[in-house]
């Protein structure tokens, strides 16, 4: 991996190699725990939860699995492996932004969102478009 930042200072220009971690660990755990959550839960109360059909919500649940995976791995398997699970974050991202926090920008929950607003998934997809666009060039 290239580190672009030349700050001509050797140690952070060595650092900055690593740096892909700060932006991939939280969209991979993220992606992992929520998926782990909705599958383990089982996808039929997922689905339940938000009146999707229950093929969807599995849908939904492994592609969260995947992507958190592929974020971690693409750090050893090359940029392609982090592309992918970018790739596969996005829908359910989006998915969530459009299907269950739009109309609220705050994180916290209220009356007409009990589940809290999008300023969460709004930071995890722009990661997530990052991701997708540099790989493992960060």
């Amino acid at each position: 991996m290239s580190a672009p930042l030349q700050s001509g200072d050797a140690l952070l220009d060595r650092q900055a190699g690593h740096l892909h971690w700060l932006l991939r660990t939280p969209l991979a755990l993220v992606m992992l725990y929520h998926g782990m959550d909705h599958w383990l839960g089982g996808p039929a109360a997922f689905a339940g939860n938000l009146g999707l059909p229950i093929a969807i919500a599995a849908l939904v649940a492994g592609l969260e699995i995947v992507s958190g995976a592929a974020l971690l791995l693409g750090a050893w398997l090359g940029g392609w492996v982090t592309r992918l699970g970018s790739l596969a974050a996005l829908p359910v991202l989006l998915g969530a932004i459009f299907m269950v926090h739009w109309g609220q920008w705050h994180f916290l929950p209220s009356p007409s969102h009990p589940l809290g607003g999008l300023e969460f998934q709004a930071t995890l997809t722009c990661l997530a478009i990052y991701l997708l666009v540099r790989g493992n060039e960060v």
